[in-house]
């Protein structure tokens, strides 16, 4: 029986948790309060619903924001969720509210910045655009008659006019009701040019008289020819449970139907319609001097430093180049103005705003070199680009930068006495690139010790008798491993062990349900055979009773040792688990093999 605590220690007991608390309010108070809004899709068809959902982070509201008015828009709450940890004593705090939004006409909605005052702070969010497609426009997919309704994939462009190297987004939104297996869709985009895919989200929603879940997959594309193309379709295949109406055969297996037993799995290739696109050539008039090839919107900032410098000394030009297009494409022009500087390579970095890489800002260093003591300033840097929303090039530069550039010192004019000019000739323009004859020498410096007195010569000598004794310590090593077989095993198992576990996480956070179980097994299967010195193949769960029981193996890991076969076993016929199911397998596979690996083998 456990004694209770002594009236002297209590007061200490009550001052740790005290300031557990205090370092947790401090932690929480540390935290920077934000407040963002996000939609779970930008496009949507007429009459479907769309999910608008409200951040706070690092504060709590008194009670749910109210909205501000959405004309097109009919707003319903559908609930609040609210999360708190604690890492390494930081703490988090996360509270959400979701608005389910129905459009009730067709066209672009913009939903304002929204300012919340929260514990005395006034937070704003970020505007967010929403298209409204015609119900008309909604291109569905063309499945088998009998899934129609079940499952569905739809191709979504904002626009099907575009410039050629134009960059814009695209949505495939994928519709199911009961399906299982499904896979990534692919988009067929002959003519265009596909950039970085952004990660998928799933949420619900309604369409017609059902409830479907939808995952939309977005990417971006460019037109690579101009004309008449066509993007897509998108095809997806999957495993749809259509409803049985016709009574079917009971199971002797299944006598109390927990199986599914009125549902049907059919393998069904979903295929949405393509879509048209008219790609417009670049204009062939007004194209600037420097354009390069740039389509989208820019901004231009240009800085250089030093500006005071003498001939041939280095100036680093940086230049930051923001907004919308194809930014990692983006390459700086050259400079007909800067003749007078010798330029290097520029080097640059790309700072993304979203995850199809469409806006954002590249930043490039240059280095450029005055050839002449008479530069006073670094000419404008200009950049040009097609601007598709206003249908024209522009061209953007900044102020030219002031220089104060010095001639070289070792450039300097021979003394006078060395000249046989006239003396009322006008005197020769300064030499910058020449440099005159040293009429005497320096003194010479103290002669340095040979190389036999010098350390580092010594240390040098021994590098060769080092290098040979660790290949001959090497070697034996080798050897000695190649003459113990059961050696060699137990390293190779417990390599196959260390990456295996790793294998078992990252397949638990795809939610890649088989490969995680075959992988769990494998590794079970690995460890006990070497154990037992049997072949990896030959383990099955009887090797629990017959051969581990009784080996000094405590009963705790050998019960969980039994659930982990049983769970891989049962796996291949209901795989389908969620990424926190098979992270909490982990620690107790983790747990079993370093047991296993005590055993006397």
């Amino acid at each position: 029986m456990r004694k209770p605590f002594s009236a002297r220690a209590r007061p200490f007991v009550l001052l740790a948790g005290f300031l557990c608390l205090l370092a947790v309010a401090a932690a929480a108070l540390a935290a920077s309060p934000s407040f963002t809004a996000q939609l779970d899709r930008d496009t949507v068809p007429l009459g479907e619903s769309v999910t608008l959902t409200l951040i706070f982070e690092g504060v709590s509201p008194k009670g749910e924001p109210q909205l501000p008015a959405l004309p097109n828009l009919t707003v319903t709450s559908s609930g609040q969720s609210s999360e708190f940890n604690i890492v390494n004593g930081q703490a988090t705090s996360r509270i959400a509210y979701n608005y389910t939004l129905v459009a009730t006409q067709p066209g672009d909605i913009t939903i304002p910045v929204m300012q919340v005052v929260v514990e005395g702070k006034t937070l704003a969010s970020q505007p967010l655009k929403l298209m409204v497609l015609p119900a008309n426009a909604a291109a569905t997919a063309r499945p088998a008659s009998a899934v129609t309704n079940l499952a569905f994939l739809r191709l979504v462009v904002p626009k099907t006019q575009v410039y050629l190297g134009e960059s814009f987004p695209v949505e495939i939104q994928l519709y199911w009701q009961n399906a299982q297996d499904v896979q990534m869709p692919q988009l067929k985009a002959e003519g265009f040019s596909l950039g970085q895919n952004a990660k998928p989200t799933q949420t619900r929603t309604q369409g017609g008289n059902g409830i479907y879940n939808l995952a939309v997959f977005k990417t971006s594309a460019s037109a690579a020819q101009a004309g008449t193309l066509t993007l897509g379709p998108a095809e997806c295949n999957l495993t749809v449970l259509v409803p049985i109406t016709t009574p079917r055969r009971r199971d002797p297996f299944d006598s109390f139907g927990f199986f599914n037993s009125n549902l049907q799995a059919r393998p069904t290739a979903l295929q949405s319609d393509p879509v048209t696109m008219r790609v417009l050539p670049l204009p062939t008039q007004g194209v600037p001097e420097n354009f390069n090839g740039a389509v989208g919107s820019f901004s231009l900032s240009v800085t250089a430093g030093p500006t005071n410098l003498a001939v041939g000394d280095p100036i680093t030009v940086k230049v930051q180049i923001s907004g919308s297009g194809k930014l990692d494409g983006l390459t700086l022009p050259e400079q007909s103005a800067w003749r007078e500087f010798k330029t290097y390579p520029p080097t640059s970095k790309l700072d993304l705003n979203d995850a199809l890489g469409l806006s954002g800002m590249k930043s490039f260093e240059q280095v450029v070199i005055p050839q002449n003591h008479e530069l006073r300033v670094l000419p404008a840097f200009q950049f040009s680009y097609f601007d598709p929303d206003r249908k024209s090039y522009r061209t953007l530069s900044n102020a030219p930068i002031r220089l104060n550039v010095q001639a070289s010192v070792a450039a300097s004019a021979p003394p006078p006495g060395l000249t046989n000019a006239a003396a009322g000739a006008e005197p020769p323009p300064p030499i910058n690139d020449i440099i005159h004859i040293k009429a005497r020498l320096e003194a010479a410096g103290p002669a340095r010790p040979a190389l036999i007195q010098q350390g580092w010569f010594l240390l040098l000598q021994g590098v060769p008798v080092f290098t040979w004794l660790s290949l001959l310590v090497t070697r034996k090593r080798r050897e000695s491993l190649a003459n113990n077989p059961k050696l060699r095993r137990q390293r190779n198992v417990a390599q196959r062990v260390r990456a295996g576990l790793q294998e078992l996480r990252a397949t638990a956070n795809s939610q890649q349900a088989e490969e995680f179980f075959a992988t769990l097994f494998r590794l079970l299967q690995e460890q006990i055979g070497e154990r037992l010195d049997l072949p990896a193949s030959a383990i099955t769960e009887a090797v629990i009773e017959e051969r581990l029981r009784g080996r000094n193996l405590a009963e705790v890991s050998l019960s969980a040792l039994r659930e982990l076969f049983q769970t891989c076993n049962q796996a291949r016929y209901a795989p389908h688990k969620s990424s926190q199911e098979l992270a909490a397998l982990i620690p107790r596979a983790e747990s079993v093999l370093r047991d296993l690996q005590t055993l006397k083998a």
